[in-house]
């Protein structure tokens, strides 16, 4: 697909400043732009890219104040990163969609398959499946039995959804993901070992939910696990048994959630957050890149940082301590032998 920078003005309601009639037909990182593609620039450490570009059309903010010439045609907008993911949403949109059930397929007799799906090859459906209108089933997925998929939804290559899961409508999940693997219930025994608890509940996916590629979702003990609508899971994320994601929450890659804690809506999780179990974490709460929380959160809109969470004003403060440390340490040191030689002079 090939846009004039003045298409592409028009359709964001955005201001030119240089050629309206360049074209663009790809789009690139503004540090690595080249001719006919289109960049953005939203954070202000990558100003200095914006002079030396390569590429015919950047998006910028329409506060952005250059500080020198720029070759590239401009298109400002009121959010460029809005502005560049709303394009990119269009030329996903673009390329062309998979229909029709491959040969090698497996479709139980009594699932139930919708209108325009696409299911492809060494799929499995399973007993008492059912697969909403528009939903593409990618090569390697497994469907356990009576599972529900909802309209619009892409299971990437290699994806397992356990028995009677339920997915809600336009849901993603990426390659390698599993949706409704045993929780981790272990009975200790008198003689040290452990006797698995059975898991016989399910999880439940609301609408507009992604998962990211290895991720898994447990299935609970009892009951069901549920990731609430608009919930977006980043690679290698761990959601364990009976666990409770609210609304449009957001987790990044390696973090993971101990059984039977309630997340609320509207979080965002840094890499590698470990929340323990049986815990409860108030909407809006921001936790840091690698901090362990052991304990509830109970304030809503809280930021949190380290190990263990504190709020991040108080870690702050401790962190100033924690680098004087070894400063610290060697005064207390020369301190306690000037102390004890004045000690033996008395």
């Amino acid at each position: 697909m090939e846009f004039s920078a003045s298409q592409i003005a028009g359709f964001l309601k955005g201001e030119i400043e240089g050629d309206p009639d360049v074209r663009v037909n790809n789009v690139a990182k503004i540090e690595e732009g080249h001719e006919g593609a289109l960049s953005f620039l939203a954070n202000p450490r990558y100003e200095h890219y914006i002079y030396t570009t390569k590429s015919s059309v950047v998006l910028v903010n329409k506060s952005f104040r250059p500080a020198g010439p720029i070759s590239a045609t401009l298109i400002r907008v009121d959010n460029a990163y809005e502005a560049f993911a709303l394009l990119l949403n269009i030329v996903a949109q673009s390329r062309p969609v998979k229909k029709g059930i491959h040969p090698s397929a497996v479709i139980e007799p009594s699932a139930v398959i919708g209108s325009d799906v696409y299911i492809g090859p060494f799929a499995y459906i399973g007993e008492g499946c059912y697969v909403g209108d528009g939903c593409s089933v990618h090569p390697h997925v497994f469907l356990g039995d009576n599972t529900r998929l909802g309209r619009n939804c892409t299971l990437h290559p290699g994806v397992s959804i356990y028995h009677d899961c339920r997915i809600g409508e336009n849901c993603t999940i990426h390659a390698g993901a599993v949706i409704g693997s045993d929780g981790f219930g272990f009975a200790p025994q008198s003689d040290s070992e452990f006797m698995k608890i059975p898991q016989l509940g399910n999880v439940i996916l609301e609408e507009n939910v992604e998962i990211g590629a290895n991720a898994a979702v447990d299935r609970a003990t009892m009951g069901s696990t549920i990731i609430r609508k608009g919930v977006k899971l980043d690679n290698l994320v761990q959601i364990g048994h009976n666990v409770e994601v609210g609304e449009n929450t957001v987790m990044a890659g390696q973090s993971g959630v101990a059984g039977s804690t309630k997340v609320g809506r509207n979080c965002m999780f840094a890499g590698q957050v470990g929340i323990a179990g049986h815990l409860k974490i108030a909407d809006g709460t921001k936790i840091g890149a690698q901090a362990g929380v052991p304990g509830d959160i109970r304030s809503e809109n809280s930021v949190y940082l380290g190990t263990p969470a504190m709020d991040h004003k108080q870690f702050l403060r401790s962190f100033v301590v924690f680098k004087v440390l070894p400063d610290m340490k060697q005064k207390i040191e020369t301190l306690e032998k000037e102390i004890a030689a004045l000690k033996g002079e008395g």
